[in-house]
Formats: structure tokens, sequence, C-alpha cells
């Protein structure tokens, strides 16, 4: 049951931020922005950071800090508003306003962050010396593993300023044009329009037919204009490479791994780990076939929900639920989660125009964070809710971070969130009685897994392998849908027949656009996650603590740093074991809810 998108008190209210958006606070804080940059640049541009004194070092890190946290926010506001409403003009402009406005502020204060990159060694290790400094350590030290790779600041401004009509232009061809495809489909006897997260949504319908319906012609239409998105994806690929050439990056995924502060060794065993265990996600899908009464799965069945899963629990009832598993988990979740429901923070109906999924936007220090949900009710929409709350929460405890340290790195940023999913999980299992729901919420939670560890390794096999084949040639769309399949091959097994049209599954994948080789964090993030809640449900209360420093942390070190305080070395393969041991019980827990004589057409696999 979806909420009324008439009733405020489930809409978020962005008036913490500015009262409306025609407000003259908004252009004021706009131009105010990029006058202080101006103004910083003017007084610390030639100036020789060497010889500054700690103190004065301190006050140009704070400015510096400052004039990003006040500039950015038009930005995000503006960002949220369309996150609301796409389809509205008024805020499409305020974001290209904010957009332009945020690049210019950013080239005003590259002269410092380069300056940053280039410390000395030795003068960073005296300024280091003064305590006020020392929370910088990893900030500052960071932006050193980048001096190899960056140029001078007239060659990257002209890069940066290039991205404008280059990578970021591609990337929003990428945006509007696919947002721009209708799907005519047939849905409960009439034809219907549909946008494309919309015919997505339809591969959790219980009808079989219309879930193949939906995918074939989702993926029709995308083949359809594969001439245009394969141009996008050799471009943008290209692109990459050109950059990483210049640079010096050894390799495609060299850049990433510095930014995720992760080696190339600690990747590679990661996903040969997660490779090791396909067999794992097989198992499942035949489990899901019988309990489905097929005989094997095809892809579009991957999601199809069991008869339980059918149950509608209104957005009253999930907020209830969701307080009380948090409280019970530990006081400050559940006192944090109150504040998103009592101060607005929050928006969960449905509506036209409106970003699909669900996120949660982390903001700055100075500001709380925001979650936008499509909340219809049913048990999937109760899971997302308690994961962007968990979101939520990690981003307000990393709040008493500068700015420098506040975001956690992509890598930790789905410690809370798995572990909000999995609290719910259980609370929701602990109540109910009826099986058919039972075994419906271990598999939306064990699907979520897949999706998230399997599913991410299979896409950056792909994505390894396209960017090889592009330094020798042009990639062919036909080309890339044979890599795509034979990646993807190799985790269904015999266990999932993939229909003709997944040839062209690559051409709608955003992260390939916006962010490449994006997708291991998400591996990374989730086996971590597993793994410190085996670690909690062996040490039980007296892993609260250390969980809760880490969330507070953010990014103020390395993940390996902040994993070792609580007590786990990534670099040991029996680690990301235990993140796996997580899925096979739950996995055991569906196989153990019998009698599956009576719920299914044969015995489990």
């Amino acid at each position: 049951m979806a909420p009324n998108p008439e009733d405020r008190s489930i809409t978020w209210d962005l008036t913490d931020l500015y009262p409306a958006p025609r407000e003259p606070a908004w252009e004021e804080d706009l131009k105010q922005g990029l006058d202080r940059a101006r103004q910083f640049q003017g007084f610390y541009k030639n100036a020789d950071l060497t010889a500054l004194s700690p103190a004065a070092f301190l006050q140009a890190l704070k400015d510096y800090e400052s004039i990003q946290e006040e500039g950015v926010k038009p930005f995000l506001y503006a960002s949220l508003l369309f996150s609301e409403d796409s389809q509205n003009v008024e805020y499409k402009t305020l974001l290209q306003k904010a957009k332009e406005q945020w690049n210019e502020l950013e080239n005003q204060l590259l002269f410092f962050r380069l300056a940053l990159i280039d410390l000395p060694e030795e003068k960073l290790r005296e300024l280091l010396v003064h305590p006020p400094l020392k929370v910088y350590e990893h900030a500052l030290r960071f932006l050193r593993r980048f001096r190899p790779f960056t140029r001078g600041e007239k060659e990257e401004e002209i890069l940066n300023r290039k991205n404008l009509t280059g990578r970021s232009a591609f990337t929003t061809l990428f945006d509007e044009f696919t947002g721009s495809f209708s799907f005519r489909i047939e849905v409960e006897g009439e034809e219907k329009e549909l946008t494309g997260s919309q015919v997505l949504s339809l591969l959790y319908s219980p009808d079989r037919s219309l879930r193949e319906r939906a995918f074939r012609t989702f993926l029709e239409r995308h083949g359809e204009n594969h001439l245009v998105l394969g141009s996008i994806f050799n471009a943008l690929i290209l692109d990459a490479q050109v950059e990483d050439d210049l640079r010096g990056y050894q390799g495609p995924m060299h850049r990433t791994h510095l930014e995720n502060e992760i080696s190339a060794e600690t990747v590679e065993l990661m996903m040969e780990v997660t490779e090791s265990h396909y067999a794992l996600a097989q198992e499942y899908f035949q489990a899901k076939a019988c309990l489905l009464g097929l005989p094997k799965l095809k892809n579009y069945d991957l999601y199809a929900p069991l008869p339980g899963g059918r149950k509608e629990i209104p957005f009253d009832e999930a907020r209830g639920l969701l307080l009380q598993s948090f409280r019970d988990f530990h006081p400050l979740f559940g006192r944090i989660a109150g504040e998103f429901f009592e101060k607005r923070w929050i928006d969960a109906p449905p509506r036209k125009g409106k970003y699909g999924g669900a996120f949660c936007t982390g903001m700055t220090p100075s500001l709380h964070p925001y979650i936008l949900l499509n909340y219809t009710g049913h048990l999937r929409d109760v899971l997302t809710l308690a994961h962007e709350m968990g979101h939520g929460i990690h981003f307000y405890l990393a709040r008493k971070q500068n700015l420098m340290n506040f975001d956690p790195p992509l890598t930790l940023a789905e410690t809370a969130s798995v572990f909000g999913e999995l609290v719910m999980t259980q609370a929701l299992l602990r109540e109910e009685r009826d099986l058919a729901v039972r075994l419906a919420l271990l598999c939306i939670e064990i699907e979520d897994m897949i999706a998230t560890v399997f599913r991410q390794n299979v896409l950056t096999r792909f994505e390894q392998q396209v960017y090889q084949r592009r330094r020798e040639r042009l990639l062919s769309s036909e080309e890339a849908g044979d890599l795509w399949l034979q990646a993807n091959a190799r985790l269904f097994g015999d266990s999932v027949e993939m229909i003709p049209e997944y040839r062209w599954g690559w051409a709608y994948i955003s992260h390939f656009i916006h962010s490449r080789f994006y997708c291991y964090s998400y591996i990374f993030g989730e086996l971590v996650s597993l793994a410190l809640f085996q670690k909690y449900e062996e040490e039980g209360s007296s892993f609260l603590d250390p969980l809760i420093h880490l969330l507070e942390r953010g990014g103020s070190a390395s993940p390996q740093e902040l994993l070792k305080e609580a007590g786990v070395d990534i670099a040991r393969a029996d680690f990301w074991q235990k993140g796996f041991r997580v899925i096979r019980q739950l996995l055991d827990e569906l196989k153990s809810l019998g009698p599956w004589d009576k719920i299914c057409v044969g015995p489990p696999a």
C-alpha cells in the first residue's frame, strides 16, 4: 500500500536548506560561494604554503573546507529538488545553474588542492607535529597519493573544463537519451506507456508472462539504439584511457584503487574468493525455481515474488517496526532513526517525475542527511527503508568529522545499511508466523546479497574485459554483447537460462557510464558488512561500541586502518569467507523451512 503523496508528514522538508526554490538566499549563497573562492585564490595563490606557520596553514585548511561546505549547499538543494520531480523545468534549470557554478568554484580552488598534493614530505611531517593539524593527516596523505599523476594547474583546469563538453556531456547524453525512452506494454489487459524504471519494476510482478514481456521489451529498446549507446560507451572508455595515459596511471583500475585506498592484490583476492562461491548463488537459483514451481529460472524470474512477498505493510507500520528493531539493536540507532521521521528528513511516496529506487544523501558535516524512497508497501520496501536508514545513521554519526574526513570510503559505505537491513530482517522473521511470508523475506534478503556481491563481480569482470578490448580496437556492440553473456554465464551456470535479448543488458548499466569500476566497491562493502555482522553475532553487545566508533570515523582513515580498529584484517582470504558464511546461513535457514513437498514441485537442490 503506497502512502498518500499529499501526506506532508511523509514527504521531506527541505526548508532546513532554503525556504523555497525562488528564495533570494539561494542565489546569494551561490554568488557568495564563488566570491569567497575568488578571495581565497587572491590571498593564497601566490603564497608559498611551505613558508606558512602551522597555525596559518591550519587556518588555510579551515577556510578551504568552509568555502566548499557553504558553496556546495545550493547544489545539494537543487539536486534534492530535481530528484523529487525531474520533470519540473524550474528544478532542472536550478540544478544546471548550480552545476556550472560549482564547477567554476572548484576551478577557483584548484590551485590549493594542487599545492596540497605537491606539499613536500618533509614539510608535511613538520606540520603534522602540530596537534590541531593531526586530524588532517589522512586527508593530506590521501591527496599525496595522486602526486605522480597530477599535472600543472593550467593542464588540470583544461581537463576540468573540457569535462563539461567531454565526459560530463556524454554522461548527460546517456541519462537524457535513455531517460527519454518510453515502453508500451500490456498490463492487466490494458496497454500502458511506461518509463524504464517502471518497466524494470515489473520484474517483481507475480505474473511470469508480464515479467517476460517487460524484460524483453526493455532490452529490445536498448538493442534498437545500440549504435548510440555503443558510441557513448566507446567514447567514455577512450576518454578514460587517454586521460590515464596522460597522467601515467598503470591500467584502467589504478585510479579507482587509489581513490578507494585498496591494493589491486586485495581487490583481485576478493573477486577470486567471490567467484569460488558462485555455486552458492546457483544453489539459491535452483531452490527458488523449486519454490516458483519451475524446472529452471529464466533471468526475468530472478526477482519474482513468492506468494508471501505480496504481503503489504503500510508505511506507518514499517516506521514502527524499524524504530523498535533499531532501538533493540542499539538505542543510538533508534534515537537517530526517530529524528529522520520526526523532522521529516524522508520523502517516501512514489510520484510522477520522482527518481526511481531509493537513496540517502549525506550532504556535509553541518547539514543532516536526507532519504528518498518510492515506498509501495511491499516487503522489499520495508527492507529498503531499513537499508537507507542505515546509510542515514552512518552519515549522521560521521558529522563529527570535518569536511575533508566526512565521507566514508566507498568500500565501507554499505556497513551501517547492511546492518540495518539484517536487523530489520531478523525482527520481521521473529514476529512472522506465516511460512509463506518467512520464505519470501529470506528470498528477498538473499537476492539482495546476490545482487550486491555476485552480480557486481560479474559487472566488474565484464568492465575489465571491455577496457582491455577497447585498447586494442573499437568495441562493437555485438562484441560487448558477447562479453556480457560470457561474464553472466559464469555466474548462472546451468541454474538460470538467459533470454537472447539479454545480450543488450550491458547497455543500461549506468555505473559503467557514471563511474568506471565503481561496482567492485559494492562487493567489498557488502562482504565487509556481512563479516562484521557475523562478528557481532559472535561477540554480541561488546561489538557495538567498536561498530559505532567505525561509523563515527567517516573517512578519517583508510579502510584497512578503520577495519583494523574493528578487529579485522582484509588481507586474509579467510576474512572474505566470513561474509559468505552469512549467505550460507540464510540459505540453510531458507531450506530448513519445510515441508518442501507441500510448497515445491520437487525437493530443493
